[in-house]
């Protein structure tokens, strides 16, 4: 016998509820409510929500290292000095160090609540091997930035590797945010809810999206906050020309963000899709404006630090759009 199975934030059931173990006392009693509230989902969305919280806070902690020069406050890795992971007194870094070593904290609580995501999915019950596999990839993510890291302090803070440290974050943060949105989904095929001709237009917004964040980092990389104090590493562009072909760039994202507006209005959608679409159109909008802003008033730190964190949350936007354009139901399970 077969049965459809309704599952509020990403916990299923299969059959009648199994019989509570968490009647024991003391510490082997909590371990057993607290394993049966891990299995049936009830922690799965705070931790998903810190891990996106994270993997946001982390750029702009990152973003700070850039704009101090502090990107080699600790010239060496995995070390901060020669002989020694914390910063040593006698560094000539002077404050730049503790900057740079704080960031690499942080690189802990973040890689530990990837860690404490996947762990949260595995230990669903029903399993959901679907979840699993994204909830995999911030783990990954976090390895391969430590990696980068240290091969952007070895590069001597190459705008190539520091270009593609940030992506890395701008892909753990879309990552992190389907992996949120689709723990509140069921495990069966995805289905469209919109035509094809909209989910086109999704497509090439995303695409342009993407394309946006790159020439961002390059308009950053040719311009005076390249992450170190006394020898900048630029990549020899004409600041002003990479910065007129981003704006052109966010003026498409504009143009086709418009269209499919429209075109969630006019053709077959859901209120959730019209919904995630104006939320992307007020991030580019701020974002715009505060790019603007910094560029006539010579790129005040502030000013660029808040573009950074817009960028996180435009990422987190599109991902949600993306999502809303399909669902996913519940695949029938059997019952007991």
């Amino acid at each position: 016998m077969t049965s459809t199975a309704p599952r509020p934030s990403g916990a299923r059931t299969a059959g009648p509820p199994a019989a509570s173990s968490g009647t024991g006392t003391g510490a082997s009693g909590l371990r057993a409510r607290l394993l049966q509230g891990a299995r049936q989902g009830r922690w799965l969305r705070p931790v998903l929500v810190a891990n996106l919280v994270a993997q946001v806070v982390i750029v702009i902690t990152g973003g700070v290292v850039r704009l101090t020069g502090s990107g080699l406050g600790c010239p060496d890795w995995p070390t901060c000095a020669a002989g020694s992971i914390a910063p040593v007194v006698h560094q000539a870094e002077g404050f730049h160090k503790y900057i740079e070593f704080g960031n690499r904290l942080l690189t802990g609580p973040v890689g530990i609540l990837a860690v404490a995501a996947l762990v949260a999915v595995l230990l669903l019950r029903p399993a959901r091997p679907g979840l699993r596999l994204v909830a995999a990839l911030p783990v990954v993510g976090v390895l391969a930035q430590a990696v980068i890291g240290g091969i952007t302090v070895h590069t001597d803070l190459s705008p190539v590797t520091v270009s593609t440290h940030f992506l890395v974050s701008m892909g753990l943060i879309a990552v992190s945010t389907l992996l949120l949105l689709r723990a509140g989904e069921g495990d069966g095929a995805p289905r469209p809810l919109v035509p094809t001709a909209v989910r086109t237009l999704a497509v090439a917004l995303s695409v342009t999206t993407a394309a946006v964040l790159v020439v961002g980092t390059v308009v950053t990389g040719s311009g005076p906050h390249s992450g170190d104090a006394d020898e900048p590493a630029r990549y020899g562009f004409d600041p002003r020309t990479v910065s007129w072909l981003h704006a052109d760039l966010v003026l498409l994202l504009v143009g086709l963000l418009v269209g499919l507006l429209v075109a969630l209005h006019i053709a077959p959608s859901t209120p959730t899709a019209r919904r995630r679409a104006w939320w992307v159109m007020g991030v580019v909008l701020v974002q715009g404006l505060i790019g603007y802003v910094q560029y006539a008033t010579d790129l005040p730190v502030v000013l660029v630090a808040l573009h950074m964190l817009g960028a996180c949350l435009l990422v987190v936007a599109v991902t949600a759009l993306w999502v809303s354009l399909r669902e996913r139901t519940d695949e029938l399970v059997p019952s007991a």
